[in-house]
C-alpha cells in the first residue's frame, strides 16, 4: 500500500461520518436526565442514537442490554456537524444545552476534501463555501456556551502528504479562518484536533498547529476517534503542548479503555478493533496540568467505517457498542 494511504489509515480516519443526524430527531425523545453539575458542565443529548437504543431495549424488556448500552447513553458527546445547512442544528443542540444549563461539545466535520477521499470523505465544495459555512455555525451558536473540536484529521492530512501544496495552504487558512471567527463568540472553546499520541511524534504538529491558528484558539485535542491510552495521550499533549506556547488541551477517552488495538493487519487497527472498551467519562477534574478534559468526542457505538463488518462511518452499530461497554470495568 502507498505510504500516503498508509499514514491515512494509521492516522485513525473516518471520525462520525459528519454525521450531524439532527434531521432524525423526534418530537418527543425517552427521557435521559443531565449529570451533577459535580460532573462537569457537559451536555448529555436526551435524543442520542445510545438514548434510543437505551428506550428501545427498555421497552424490550431486556435488561442486561438496557444497563450495557445506559452506561453510554447518559454520558455527553460530541455532536458532529456536518452538510449544508448548519446554522438550525447547532441552534437546536445549544439552546437545548442552554435550557439545562450546560454546555454543548461540537464537533466540526466540513473541511473541502475531508478526510482525503477515505470512509468519511466529503465536506464543503471549497473554501468559500466553507467560509459561509462556518459563518452559519457562529450564528447558530450565538450567545450561548459550546466546546468545539475543529475538524478531526484536518491538520493530520496536511502533514501526512494526502493533501497537495496548494490544498495545504487553504487549508491552513480555512483552520486559522475558523479559529478567528468561533473565536469572536463569548462563550464558545476552540480546541483545534492534534492527531494521537500513535501516529506521530509532537515535533510533527507544533508549526502546523500555528499555522493554522493555535495561538487565537483555547488549545488542541488529542486522541479523536482513536484508542491511545489517557496517559499516552497526556504525555503526548503535553510535549505538544510545551511546543506551543503551554496551550491547554482535550483528550478523547471515549473507546480507550484498553488502548489501542495491536493485532491484525497494522493498516486497519485503528477501523472497528475488536476487544476495546470505554474510557474514562467526560470531566474537568483531570488532575491539573494543561489537560482542560477528558471529553467524548467520538460517539461510542458508531462505526469507523465499512471493516471488520461495520457498517458505513457514523452509522449506529448496537453490537459494537454493546461490546464497547461490556469490556468496560
Amino acid at each position: 500500500m502507498p505510504a500516503v494511504v498508509t499514514a491515512l489509515l494509521l492516522a485513525g480516519c473516518g471520525g462520525s461520518g459528519g454525521g450531524g443526524g439532527a434531521g432524525e430527531r423526534r418530537a418527543t425523545p425517552p427521557a435521559a436526565a443531565q449529570l451533577p453539575s459535580s460532573a462537569g458542565p457537559f451536555w448529555v443529548d436526551p435524543d442520542s442514537k445510545a438514548a434510543r437504543q437505551l428506550a428501545a431495549y427498555t421497552r424490550a424488556g431486556d435488561h442486561h442490554k438496557a444497563a450495557l448500552v445506559r452506561r453510554i447513553a447518559e454520558q455527553p458527546m460530541g455532536e458532529w456537524i456536518g452538510g449544508t445547512d448548519p446554522e438550525a442544528v447547532v441552534r437546536g443542540y445549544t439552546e437545548s444545552a442552554a435550557r439545562a444549563g450546560r454546555t454543548a461539545l461540537l464537533v466540526l466535520y466540513n473541511i473541502p476534501h475531508r478526510d482525503c477521499g477515505q470512509f468519511s470523505r466529503g465536506g464543503a465544495a471549497d473554501g468559500d463555501a466553507y467560509r459561509a459555512w462556518v459563518e452559519q455555525v457562529a450564528r447558530g451558536i450565538g450567545q450561548r456556551r459550546a466546546m468545539i473540536v475543529l475538524e478531526p484529521d484536518a491538520l493530520l492530512h496536511v502533514v501526512d502528504g494526502c493533501a497537495s501544496q496548494e490544498l495545504r495552504e487553504e487549508r491552513y487558512a480555512l483552520l486559522k479562518g475558523a479559529v478567528d471567527r468561533l473565536k469572536r463568540l463569548p462563550a464558545t472553546k476552540v480546541y483545534v484536533d492534534a492527531g494521537n499520541a500513535g501516529w506521530r511524534s509532537a515535533d510533527a504538529l507544533d508549526e502546523p498547529l500555528r499555522r493554522a491558528g493555535i495561538a487565537g484558539a483555547d488549545g488542541f485535542a488529542v486522541n479523536v476517534s482513536n484508542f491511545q491510552t489517557t496517559r499516552a495521550s497526556r504525555e503526548f499533549g503535553e510535549r505538544l503542548s510545551a511546543k506551543v506556547g503551554g496551550k491547554h488541551f482535550v483528550i478523547d477517552t471515549s473507546r480507550n479503555g484498553n488502548g489501542p488495538y495491536t493485532e491484525g493487519d497494522p493498516e486497519e487497527r485503528w477501523c472497528n478493533p475488536p476487544g476495546r472498551a470505554l474510557g474514562e467519562r467526560p470531566t474537568i477534574a483531570t488532575g491539573g496540568g494543561p489537560v482542560d478534559a477528558y471529553v467524548w468526542v467520538k460517539r461510542p457505538g458508531e462505526s469507523d467505517g465499512p471493516c471488520k463488518g461495520g457498517p458505513p462511518a457514523g452509522t449506529w452499530w448496537p453490537e459494537y457498542a454493546l461490546s464497547l461497554a461490556g469490556n468496560t470495568r
